[in-house]
């Protein structure tokens, strides 16, 4: 039905879609047509116009006008070739001719030729959405058509269906009404080819303007596909420069922050060594009187402990010769000072208490002039009924609780609480100041002032030695915060200072042990102490300790031999044999102690011996050690302390 002088150069799925799509619109106009045709005869039946065999034959037509249109168009979806297609199309216009016809003549016979604008409006469709020769063909169709039916409505071969019988039209009358209405068709399909031709004219013209500009829009597309890509490749660019200033920034950032790092640690650094410098400085100083002070001090704490062995209960010098002897202890305890400072110390570690430590102190000769020189300060306490021990030097952790109540009795000395608390405490994060702490369980010592706080400049430099807001001489050396600091080091513990108006509050961390604790101030009988006669040599180059030495040893039952290098002692074990060596750790001049007993367990394997000075416990002494020598003991010598060395020593 539709195939204009371009068709063939267009693709048959678009030749069979327009011709499918113009039937459809032709099925929708067909049905309107045919309903209102019988709406129409209806009428005309009920007013008796026409009988009953009249409208069957209309609503037969009509019925197979509108049941056709399914079935075209299910055909014309599964064509074989555009010609196929085209020749359906234009069969089924003719079928549709006849039915027109069949509804014309039932409505009336000849005289319902005056219905004949049906056809025409088949015929300007067919020429509008046809071909140009479809409109002529439909026509002259229709002319044989409606001439075969009147000249067998004529001869008799057709019923008549004019409801008026009487009025029989002649036969010429006929033949002109026949020949008008074909005459009157082609007239119709001339004008209506013209118009379809001019219609396709302009279809092909706005076709090929839809070319163009399809073809315009393509080069856009394309010019538009173009600048899109070169957008996205100058977005990739700016986003890879980006990346590439962002990265740059990044390792900027990181290369400033390492340099504030690095800074911050030569910062670090040089305070170290500014601080190691000062404590250098300071053990040189300590190192360098130690030895002669605790050698003098031996005689000040040994000749009185012996003397007040021999003395009756009675006796009015028990008094000052005890007093002599605490005397000796202090001196020793502030030599102590000097070596913890310098990091010297030599100090053994057992299960300590700190609840039974600070009772000892409070009950103390020391705590009872502080508290007439701060009559107008507080002390409270709350402690731990189940504090666990730590593991630690009895001695230098008591320092550490009288220097903090020191400093927090200072802070308030004008009116004021100093509280000593103590508490268990597990750390599992770090504690301020500190970059990484060991996790476990913490015996805390916390001394608490109500004072006006310590300054954020101050805060970070109260434990550097020498340090003091006091006057130095009067009040206060420096020495009693950088002692604290120094032995909760040296025990592998932690501090944090927690300082604001409302006062100050320092708490020391110390590892807990499950140790029991040793009994503390139990008095050694002397006769568990004494020998049984055993030769000790004892080798020092102070004839003064030799002399103090030999006294302890005599006066607990041993004989006492003595010599005054490593030298000495090295030939005189050539030709004799002793129990037990009291080796001093220096001897100036002269080998060392180290040296000395490599030398005498070459003549002597198996000798014993007992390492003795006042210094630090040094990798020379614990080589010394290692080649069997036994236990280190810190000058000044006590008896008991002496004696229980040695008896635990010979009974290895």
């Amino acid at each position: 039905m539709e195939m204009d002088s371009q068709g063939g150069m267009e693709r048959q799925v678009d030749f069979v879609e327009r011709l499918y799509r113009n039937h459809y619109y032709g099925a929708w106009l067909r049905t309107g047509a045919s309903l209102f045709m019988w709406a129409f005869a209806f009428g005309a039946y009920r007013l008796q116009l026409i009988k009953y065999n009249n409208i069957a034959g209309i609503s037969a037509s009509v019925l197979f006008l509108i049941l056709m249109n399914p079935v075209i168009l299910w055909i014309l979806r599964r064509p074989k070739s555009n010609r196929a297609s085209n020749l359906f199309s234009l069969v089924t216009n003719l079928i549709e001719v006849i039915a027109y016809t069949a509804i014309i003549y039932f409505l009336g016979g000849i005289r319902a030729f005056w219905m004949s604008p049906i056809y025409v409006v088949l015929i300007n469709y067919i020429g509008i959405v046809g071909q140009k020769k479809t409109p002529f063909i439909v026509a002259t169709f229709c002319g044989v058509v409606a001439v075969l039916m009147v000249s067998m409505e004529y001869v008799g071969i057709l019923p008549c269906q004019d409801p008026i019988p009487n009025l029989f039209l002649p036969g010429h009358y006929q033949a002109t009404i026949v020949i008008t209405v074909a005459v009157y068709l082609q007239i119709v399909a001339l004008v209506s080819a013209y118009i379809g031709a001019l219609l396709r004219k302009s279809r092909r013209k706005l076709r090929e303007k839809n070319t163009e500009l399809e073809n315009s829009n393509r080069k856009l597309a394309l010019a538009g596909q173009v600048l899109e890509e070169a957008h996205q490749e100058l977005e990739m660019r700016v986003e890879e420069r980006t990346a590439d200033l962002v990265k740059t920034n990044k390792k900027l950032e990181a290369e400033i922050k390492d340099r504030k790092r690095m800074e911050e640690a030569l910062r670090a650094s040089e305070d170290k060594l500014v601080r190691s410098k000062k404590m250098e400085s300071l053990g040189l100083l300590a190192g360098g009187v130690a030895h002669d002070l605790n050698n003098i001090l031996s005689g000040i704490v040994s000749y009185p402990e012996l003397l007040l062995m021999d003395l009756p209960p009675d006796s009015n010098l028990r008094e000052p010769l005890s007093t002599i002897k605490d005397s000796g202890y202090r001196a020793a305890a502030v030599i102590q000072d000097l070596l913890t400072i310098a990091r010297g110390v030599a100090t053994t570690k057992e299960p300590v208490n700190l609840n039974n430590l600070i009772r000892n102190y409070l009950n103390s000769p020391e705590f009872r002039k502080l508290e007439q020189l701060h009559s107008s300060v507080t002390f409270k306490t709350d402690l731990d009924t189940e504090l666990l021990n730590i593991i630690g030097s009895h001695v230098h952790v008591r320092k550490v609780v009288m220097n903090l109540v020191i400093n927090a009795a200072e802070a308030v000395d004008s009116g004021g609480n100093v509280t000593i608390s103590t508490m268990n405490r597990y750390i599992d994060k770090p504690i301020a100041g500190y970059d990484d702490v060991t996790i476990g369980e913490y015996a805390v010592l916390a001394v608490s002032d109500d004072g006006s706080g310590i300054s954020p400049d101050d805060l970070s430099r109260i434990f550097e030695p020498f340090y003091t807001k006091k006057i130095m001489g009067l009040s206060g050396t420096g020495l009693g915060l950088a002692v604290v600091w120094n032995v909760v080091q040296d025990h592998r513990g932690y501090i944090d200072v927690t300082s604001d108006k409302n006062g100050t509050t320092i708490e020391s961390y110390f590892q807990i042990t499950r140790d029991e604790m040793l009994d503390e101030g139990l008095f050694q009988p002397i006769d568990d102490l004494m020998g049984r006669g055993e030769t000790i040599l004892v080798i020092d180059d102070e004839k003064n300790q030799r002399e103090i030495s030999s006294r302890i040893l005599n006066r607990l039952g041993y004989i006492s031999k003595a010599v005054s290098s490593g030298e000495e002692a090295v030939e005189y074990l050539k030709e004799n044999f002793v129990d037990l060596l009291l080796l001093d750790m220096i001897m100036d001049p002269g080998i060392n102690c180290h040296e000395t007993y490599e030398r005498i367990v070459k003549i002597h394997p198996s000798q014993k011996a007992l390492i003795v000075s006042g210094f630090a416990e040094t990798d020379k002494v614990k080589g010394t050690q290692k080649l069997g020598a036994g236990e280190y003991l810190k000058k000044p010598l006590t008896l008991e302390r002496l004696g229980l060395a040695v008896k635990r020593e010979l009974g290895k």
